[in-house]
């Protein structure tokens, strides 16, 4: 069975970690392909990301598509 972390426990874990946007559904996305740093996870689920691109866009947990690099 496959651990599930509170977004708290998330937060600790994935900060700073590398992430590739796979798709985003939003009106003005970042490109799919698109990496970053993880900056934060925020109560809500929304992974906060400082994208290669300039982009400060967060990605919702269930909705959008990602991996871990």
């Amino acid at each position: 069975m496959e651990e599930v972390l509170t977004y708290r426990e998330q937060n600790i874990e994935y900060k700073g970690k590398r992430i590739r946007c796979i798709h985003m559904e939003d009106k003005f996305p970042v490109p799919d392909g698109t990496e970053g740093t993880v900056t934060s996870v925020d109560d809500a689920g929304t992974i906060h990301v400082k994208w290669d691109n300039g982009s400060t866009l967060g990605l919702v947990q269930g909705v959008d598509r990602y991996q871990f690099v």
